[in-house]
């Protein structure tokens, strides 16, 4: 019994990764630049709508000092994108409205 039980819950593992993944760690980048454009992990569940402007940051790090002092993060504003069509909950295709972004840059809707 405790057997079955075990191989139940690694079955749903990887459903249970898929929104884990997508809350936690995917949300908000961008995930291709390839030949098929820009896409990003932002979709209908994230209140994604067509033609939106959203802000793309890059991470920048800041070494820390040789005595074992953890490194330094900021975000640099490297460009905007707009939302041209929404796949489904989590992705949409987006085109480059200015600035370099790239693969693995955080996308975020800027709230007045």
């Amino acid at each position: 019994m405790v057997a079955l039980a075990g191989i139940s819950m690694l079955a749903a593992v990887p459903a249970m990764a898929q929104g884990i993944g997508h809350s936690l760690f995917m949300r908000g980048s961008i995930v291709d630049t390839g030949s098929n454009g820009t896409v990003v992990c932002i979709g209908k569940a994230d209140g994604a709508e067509v033609g939106q402007k959203l802000e793309v940051y890059r991470v920048v790090t800041h070494p820390g000092p040789s005595k074992g002092v953890a490194p330094t993060y900021h975000r640099q504003l490297v460009g905007h994108v707009t939302i041209d069509h929404i796949f489904d909950d989590h992705f949409a295709h987006v085109s480059v409205a200015d600035g370099t972004p790239a693969r693995h840059d955080i996308v975020e809707l800027r709230k007045n």
